[in-house]
């Protein structure tokens, strides 16, 4: 007979085993060494920047707060380390962080590639062009055969190609270490255009001598959603962190509608399952309290408040047409 022979049903096999990966208490480091260790990025405004003053701002930097007030009692109890964007997840797959809170997207391939797991987004963003306002330019097709500054380590060289190479157009990105660096050789045209995610080229649009002279291009290219980042060694320690996150969403969902039990209400009924999560019970009070709902952060770092003024877009609830959907604590 012809064929593979069949496998005899007492035929040993290999059977596969995964892995046994040590053991690692992050929410027990964490307490021990009395701070969150958080890879934020060099300075993008509104998400991660140091002020003269030495204080950490940003929407970034105000979720490692959230989460040092939920783990520690105390929101300011954070380890700064500024990342170069090539370095963020590097860094943090090596164990030098507890959490990268950096402008860094999820995507499938960092997630597999580093042995991360993505905790949860914070905002969702695109891909988007920043030009001088007096240059014509009205559309991304306008920029072939430009130099464009980006930044390394960043997905923007895949995104440009992706999105030039289908209309038989190429443009020539031209990589910076420091985001810095990047700004400046666009703002001395060296470059045509910046290349970066809409958020932070509000912020960075803002630090220019003449704003007003400089527009972001209303197109997107790509998706961005940017989410805060933990190692997959520990379940408990990415648990903490998500919720972290869930429950400013949350908070904002029951304090903004008729009928709904207020921001009290909600620190309870996530606080009840606080020690079950190796909290305690006040945990989702000290978050609410030291940074407040998705709402009043977003407000504060990249909303009119802030200077930035970059619409709520698909950062709104989704109840208002947005993305972020609060799920249920209790």
């Amino acid at each position: 007979m012809n064929g593979p022979t069949p496998m005899s049903p007492l035929t040993p096999t290999s059977p596969v085993v995964p892995p046994v990966l040590p053991f690692v208490d992050t929410l027990a480091e964490v307490r021990a060494r009395g701070a969150v260790r958080a890879l934020v990025s060099r300075g993008q405004p509104g998400l991660s920047l140091c002020t003269a003053e030495g204080r950490w701002t940003g929407l970034d930097a105000d979720v490692a707060r959230a989460l040092a007030a939920a783990v520690l009692d105390d929101a300011e109890a954070v380890d700064w380390r500024p990342a170069d964007s090539a370095a963020r997840l590097t860094r943090l797959a090596a164990g030098e962080a507890d959490v990268t809170v950096c402008n860094v997207s999820w995507t499938m391939g960092r997630e597999a590639a580093h042995g991360l797991l993505f905790a949860g987004v914070t905002c969702y963003d695109g891909e988007g062009f920043l030009v001088p306002a007096g240059s014509g330019v009205e559309d991304p097709a306008d920029l072939a055969g430009q130099r464009l500054a980006v930044h390394a380590g960043s997905t923007t060289p895949i995104n440009l190609t992706a999105w030039y190479r289908p209309r038989g157009l190429s443009v020539t990105p031209v990589v910076f270490g420091d985001p810095q660096e990047a700004l400046h050789a666009y703002a001395a045209g060296d470059c045509a255009a910046y290349v970066l995610d809409k958020v932070a080229l509000a912020g960075a649009r803002r630090t220019l001598p003449d704003p007003g002279a400089h527009r972001i291009l209303p197109a997107e290219i790509s998706r961005e959603p940017m989410a805060a980042v933990v190692r997959d060694d520990d379940p408990r320690w990415f648990r903490v962190c998500r919720w972290v996150l869930q429950l400013l969403f949350a908070a904002e969902y029951e304090t903004h509608r008729d009928g709904r039990p207020g921001r009290a209400a909600v620190a309870r009924q996530a606080g009840r399952h606080g020690p079950a999560a190796g909290l305690d019970e006040a945990w989702a009070a000290r978050v609410l309290d030291a940074v407040g709902s998705y709402a009043e952060l977003y407000e504060r770092n990249l909303g009119h408040t802030s200077g930035l003024d970059v619409p709520r877009g698909p950062n709104e609830l989704w109840t208002r047409g947005g993305l972020h959907y609060a799920v249920p604590l209790h």
